[in-house]
């Protein structure tokens, strides 16, 4: 496998990243939570742009996020989630491929969240545009209702890898305690299959084990909780730290 280096963090080596989402409406609310989280255990900050108001200004998200990298001192992510993947706002397909674009062409973040289904031509041009900016790519698929199986997870994943994605990412539903190990089982099977970094996880407290077990199987980000949470079954940062680390240490190191 490739990691991703950002800076100092290297994402795809060792114990999974964490990454806290900043879900605010403006950027005093979105400064005052960066200034909470320097002292935290994150190593990566997502700036959710669908929860932002304006949220079609590529000026003022520059902005927000400029100032978010700077009191956080984290890497940043800049995510706009769509209605269809479980986002604050439905936007079209031209919408969302024009504003992410803009965002991309102002080099503020360090990665941008692509969805996987937005569709191949808008795929296509904004990766590349992402990597002639120096922005890293994480192409992304979220399902709130159901646990696909181990081959359509698997799949998916590599038709990220195989669209120029740097990191990929899925996010499932569980309906029964089977679904997360078929989330699990996947995931082993795509990090030995794969080149990139992979991130999943199951949602919802029947999920919520696969945010802290995740390096035993490969995925190299999980996501913890800072005030709100931004999907079901997110754990508090300080207690997905101490986990990963009693993890990485039992489960993972040699000896």
């Amino acid at each position: 496998m490739k990691p991703v280096n950002i800076e100092q963090l290297v994402i795809g080596d060792g114990t999974p990243k964490i990454c806290v989402s900043i879900m605010a409406k403006e950027i005093e609310e979105a400064v005052l939570q960066s200034k909470k989280l320097k002292a935290s255990a994150a190593h990566l900050v997502e700036v959710r742009g669908d929860y932002l108001e304006p949220y079609a200004e590529p000026e003022y998200i520059t902005q927000v996020i400029s100032e978010v990298r700077r009191y956080s001192q984290r890497p940043v992510i800049y995510t706009f989630r769509t209605g269809n993947e479980g986002g604050e706002k439905s936007i079209s397909k031209e919408q969302y491929t024009d504003l992410l674009c803009e965002v991309i062409r102002k080099r503020a973040m360090d990665l941008i969240d692509i969805e996987l289904f937005t569709g191949d031509e808008e795929i296509k041009k904004l990766t590349e545009l992402a990597h002639q900016n120096d922005v890293k790519v994480i192409m992304s698929n979220h399902n709130f209702e159901m646990t696909p199986d181990e081959t359509d997870i698997v799949s998916r994943l590599k038709k990220m890898e195989a669209q120029g994605a740097d990191i990929a990412k899925i996010a499932v539903m569980p309906q029964q305690q089977y679904d997360v190990n078929r989330l699990l089982n996947a995931t082993s099977m795509a990090y030995q299959e794969m080149e990139i970094p992979v991130v999943t996880m199951s949602m919802g407290r029947l999920g919520a084990v696969s945010r802290i077990i995740g390096e035993v199987f490969g995925s190299s980000i999980t996501f913890g909780a800072f005030g709100a949470a931004s999907a079901p079954g997110q754990i508090e940062v300080k207690a997905v730290e101490e986990m990963l680390e009693l993890v990485h240490r039992h489960c993972c190191q040699a000896g």
